[in-house]
């Protein structure tokens, strides 16, 4: 098994966590969780349709890596100077 792969088993084994859980420890509202999350990189995202033989509502579940949740926080608190993306 190559380095890669074993990461990567590594990454499907670490704790996922759902926006719900850092809306009280973050003190944010889950639509900003959501958005904070919804195009990071690694995270899993699930989505459904739901309706009686017409087109249903469509359901998204996010599913975040704790490292990708670690990279966010500390992108957050380290917020770029000067108006400039890092």
């Amino acid at each position: 098994m190559g380095q890669s792969e074993s990461t990567n088993n590594l990454q499907v084994l670490e704790a996922h966590f759902e926006p719900e859980d850092f809306v009280e420890p973050w003190k944010l509202s889950n639509d900003t969780i959501v958005r904070l999350f919804e195009k990071e990189p690694g995270v899993l995202i699930v989505e459904t349709e739901r309706g009686r033989g017409r087109p249903g509502r469509r359901y998204r579940t996010l599913r975040i890596p704790q490292n990708v949740a670690e990279r966010v926080y500390r992108r957050l608190q380290n917020p770029p100077q000067n108006g400039r993306a890092r």
